[in-house]
């Protein structure tokens, strides 16, 4: 298990992550200023298994690879690192995200959380995603490097939930208006790209002082 410090570190950074909006939290807004809040819920419902399922699969893969030996370890960090700053530099340079106007999901739960599921499960970005950001935090010394991906991915899972579901509640509330402004959009973009960037370097860098 990963030392408490560093588990703290996960949450934190994890949380600025989850509060910026990206294509899931749009996608979720989307149907619940449409649907309302029970429509809204059920799509959170339905990509927060889909990511479960992601992190399920980082954790096999992962472990796998890292447990060959201590390079497989160092080539995975870099990667992911250098994975997460061109995260940050696409974010950067993009003029916008036009998940907001996708068209309408059909009304019943279980459709709306089939889509949800669906539209997560098979987003190749969300993969690379947990596979580049997981093991910024794994630690081979303490201990089985599965258990270790595995309990990151479902802590991440649980404060996406809660993340996810207030985002909800907040949008059947108020509606999609503040997506619509185009001086938010160029907020989140520059925000959102300085943090994946920032996070891309800070783990590049402990990975040299674990050497």
């Amino acid at each position: 298990m990963p030392p408490l410090s560093t588990l703290w570190i996960f949450l934190a950074a994890a949380l600025v992550l989850l509060v910026i909006p990206g294509p899931a939290v749009l996608y979720i807004v989307t149907r619940s200023a449409a649907h309302g809040r029970r429509a809204g819920l059920a799509s959170v419902l339905g990509v927060e298994v889909g990511s479960l399922i992601h992190s399920m699969a980082a954790a096999f893969g992962l472990s796998a690879i890292l447990m060959t030996s201590a390079l497989a370890f160092q080539i995975v960090r870099y990667a992911g690192a250098a994975y997460l700053v061109y995260l940050g530099i696409r974010a950067l340079l993009s003029r916008g995200d036009n998940s907001s106007e996708a068209a309408p999901a059909p009304a019943g739960g279980l459709q709306l959380f089939a889509r949800g599921f669906l539209v997560n499960l098979l987003n190749p970005k969300t993969a690379l995603f947990f596979y580049a950001f997981l093991p910024q935090f794994v630690d081979p010394s303490r201990g089985a490097v599965q258990g270790q991906i595995f309990l990151l991915g479902m802590m991440f899972v649980a404060l996406a939930t809660c993340t996810d579901s207030l985002y909800a509640l907040l949008a059947s509330s108020v509606g999609g208006w503040l997506f619509r402004k185009s001086g938010f959009r160029r907020a989140r973009r520059y925000i959102t790209g300085s943090i994946y960037i920032a996070l891309g370097i800070t783990a590049a860098f402990s990975g040299l002082e674990k050497k």
